[in-house]
């Protein structure tokens, strides 16, 4: 650690069990946030020293004073809360954690509550709550799917839609399904196995199959979406950088009465053939600024997957 000691700041919390709690089992916060931060954190019950450089003391007692929040309101931490906690903190010192983790996207299988994980996540999921059409774009690993899905599965079971559809482009390129082999539903599965992934990690597999089998929910490829009008229904429209122009707006224009739709996509991650122009790069741009319609973006210190994915992708960001 390389502790520069030019202040000391010492907190009292109110319950020492809860301060114990945000303590981790053997300190083990504690020391996660000694590692993030050039600090050094001494505990005893509910007084906490903490020692480092002014502004990273700062943010020390900031997360603490967070975690501790967070903790009277019941919320269960995690190792991962915590760092992402000193993430969001060093970035934006006034964000307000309690108002990101506890907001309940929705209770999965297992009661496994789905919530925001940072500032921007925070940010899609009210807008997809204010907005009939939402954008997510950023590097994969940051949640756009999975969340989306999410509030599907939300409005759905709070009655505010009848169906659920998720489609993306079949293939990367084009939808040339010709070489795969089976019947057209066998050629499209292998693309669309990220949306099933997505919905059967959060509903039991029992349920998600009468889903399914009762046209609840729907995944189809792209290209079934065409001469269709889609009422009633949250609409997912994933990995949306690999769609052309005329297909972004054959998807835009299907949008019915009382439903929302979702596009999602990576603009760094474009698939198409170089004459070919991504139909989510125009639509950032024809867009933007109608009302109903919200852009989210994510950066690559929103990803919440595994810890080394970050550091992945910020390898790869300096190649390019």
């Amino acid at each position: 650690m390389r502790l520069s000691h030019s202040e000391s700041r010492q907190l009292t919390f109110p319950e020492s069990q809860i301060a114990r709690y945000i303590y981790g089992h053997r300190d083990a916060f504690l020391r996660l946030i000694e590692d993030k931060l050039d600090v050094r954190l001494g505990a005893r019950g509910a007084e906490m020293t903490i020692e480092g450089s002014a502004s990273d003391v700062e943010t020390a007692a900031r997360v603490l004073q967070e975690l501790y929040a967070l903790g009277e309101k019941g919320y269960h931490l995690s190792a991962i809360d915590v760092g992402r906690a000193v993430d969001i903190l060093t970035r934006e010192p006034d964000t307000d954690l309690v108002d990101i983790f506890s907001d309940q996207v929705f209770a999965s299988k297992h009661a496994q509550v789905i919530s925001p994980k940072g500032l921007s996540q925070k940010t899609y999921v009210d807008a997809m709550r204010r907005n009939d059409v939402v954008f997510g774009i950023g590097p994969a690993g940051t949640g756009k799917t999975y969340l989306a899905m999410a509030m599907a599965l939300s409005a759905y079971f709070d009655k505010e839609v009848k169906r659920i559809i998720l489609t993306r482009p079949a293939v990367e390129a084009g939808e040339k399904l010709g070489f795969l082999p089976g019947d057209l539903a066998e050629k499209v599965n292998p693309y669309l196995r990220p949306l099933y992934d997505a919905l059967h990690d959060m509903v039991e597999v029992e349920k998600a199959e009468r889903m399914l089998e009762h046209g609840v929910v729907e995944v189809a490829p792209l290209a079934f979406m065409r001469g269709r009008t889609l009422n009633d229904a949250f609409i997912i429209f994933d990995e949306a950088q690999n769609a052309t122009s005329a297909q972004v707006k054959m998807f835009l224009t299907r949008i019915g009465f009382n439903s929302k739709a979702v596009i999602t996509g990576d603009i760094t991650q474009i698939d198409l053939p170089s004459h070919r122009k991504s139909g989510l790069i125009e639509a950032l741009n024809l867009l933007e600024g109608i009302e109903g319609i919200a852009f989210c973006r994510f950066h690559k210190h929103d990803v919440v997957r595994h810890p080394l994915v970050q550091k992945i992708i910020a390898a790869y960001d300096q190649k390019g």
